[in-house]
């Protein structure tokens, strides 16, 4: 069985390990400073060992799309080949960076910012289909808003185009591959997702039809950027919907799509577990009540949902949901486990990773081929350092300071920037940088082995 120091083939690009930084929202923007931001946002996880890093969901239009403030754009050349600085700082330290390509559709800023919609009054979401009646209701009553423009056949080949043409754009400044945001609740999923998709098209209909979008995303990028690029995609199950939902994706149609995927031609394929909501069920853990109190954010929220009350009804909802989505070690493990069983392609696991005895299990168990994890590197950016390395390996005590409680994600709706705000989490981290354990010298070695 293979360990997490081993290395790591996907399609042709070996990665030194199988530990990755998942996509994260990195809010780099798209100004003058948008390189040197993820320069200081990366380098840290490839400079102390990491395999690969997955650069958060970057939007291949250059307006709208925006899941949230801050998000980077990829559709101007000029503008991504700058990007060849950060490509350059992570190679230095051998690892490998892949970029993520989304759209976000319904789930765009100029559905649920009101900020943000008061500024572009004429921007319409990209839809798949008209929205989902819960979703009109929402709208009717204020909460959301939407004034939706349903793609045409041609738009949705435009809009495969323009994934292709941001992928070129990537490859010719130095990225190593392509990673599709295929979950989330972005553009691709409601292609996928019934509860979403009533196209009456080659684009809508069966399971076939709806992931035809995906396959013609990978088609486009193919053409452009040859077959020894990997691209590899998120694969949703929308298991973790409320019941009320009664169309929607369900495991088994996950692994139908693996299915699909692999004989595509997609390089490694991420199964999640997802609703057909943008809700907790993608962030479990605890509630984030300190970011909702946090003074420095309170008027960024107004401004996000409209005002101050709205804001307070939306972190009721979180409250709610926190209930529900409560932390879940390795939720994404069911999921899969099933696709590793049916597809040759490489299987990355990510999803409530936060030790290494359970990622040693998961690899040993034959769940995934490799393992990803997100919200802990905003708690320690040089993370690897101290997971990585035989003098780890298989020890229950070497678990992350991440406490799961949310309090890095919620600021992000104002464009604040993935970072811990955790008192008890940064004084561990504390801890653990005056002990060295984070240290790695020039030839990669890490002289203190961690404690915990």
């Amino acid at each position: 069985m293979p360990e997490l120091e081993d290395p790591l083939e996907i399609a042709g690009v070996e990665l030194p390990n199988r530990l990755y930084r998942a996509p994260l929202l990195e809010c780099a923007g798209n100004g003058p400073d948008a390189v040197d931001t993820l320069i200081r946002e990366l380098e840290p996880a490839a400079e102390s060992g990491v395999g690969l890093i997955c650069q958060g969901a970057t939007i291949v239009r250059g307006e709208g799309g925006c899941a949230a403030p801050g998000m980077t754009r990829v559709h101007d050349p000029k503008f991504v080949a700058k990007l060849e600085r950060l490509t350059d700082a992570i190679h230095d330290h051998d690892s490998r960076i892949f970029l993520q390509l989304e759209h976000g559709g319904l789930r765009s800023m100029e559905t649920w910012h009101a900020g943000f919609r008061a500024e572009n009054p004429d921007l319409q979401q990209l839809a798949v289909s008209c929205p989902p009646a819960i979703l009109r209701a929402l709208d009717r009553v204020g909460f959301l808003s939407y004034d939706a423009h349903v793609l045409s056949t041609e738009e949705v080949y435009n809009l495969a185009k323009d994934f292709g043409e941001s992928a070129k754009y990537a490859i010719d400044a130095g990225y190593d591959g392509i990673h599709i945001a295929g979950a989330n609740m972005g553009i691709v999923q409601q292609f996928l997702s019934p509860f979403y998709n009533r196209r009456t098209d080659e684009f809508g209909g069966s399971l076939a039809e709806r992931t035809r979008f995906l396959e013609l995303v990978h088609d486009e990028i193919r053409e452009r950027v040859g077959p020894a690029v990997p691209i590899m995609t998120k694969v949703p199950a929308e298991t973790t919907v409320p019941p009320f939902v009664r169309t929607h994706l369900s495991l088994a149609d996950g692994v139908r799509i693996c299915d699909r995927l692999a004989d595509v031609g997609f390089d490694a394929l991420v199964p999640v577990q997802a609703s057909v909501f943008w809700d907790a069920s993608i962030v479990r853990g605890a509630f984030p009540a300190r970011a909702w109190r946090d003074e420095r954010f309170r008027e960024g929220y107004a401004d996000a949902f409209g005002s101050k009350w709205r804001a307070s009804m939306v972190a009721l909802l979180n409250w709610l949901q926190s209930k529900k989505y409560d932390f879940d070690p390795a939720w994404n493990r069911p999921f899969t486990r099933r696709v590793t069983e049916r597809v040759s392609a490489p299987v990355l696991a990510e999803g409530g990773i936060r030790t290494r005895d359970g990622i040693d299990r998961l690899l040993a168990g034959g769940d995934c081929d490799a393992v990803g994890m997100g919200r802990p590197f905003y708690a320690e950016p040089r993370l690897p350092a101290r997971i990585l390395g035989e003098g780890v390996r298989g020890s229950e005590q070497t678990a992350v300071v991440c406490e799961n409680c949310n309090n890095c994600t919620v600021p992000q709706a104002t464009g604040a920037h993935g970072v811990c705000r955790t008192t008890s989490v940064l004084e561990k981290r504390g801890e653990l940088r005056k002990a060295g354990v984070y240290d790695v010298d020039e030839s990669g070695n890490r002289p203190n082995r961690p404690n915990r």
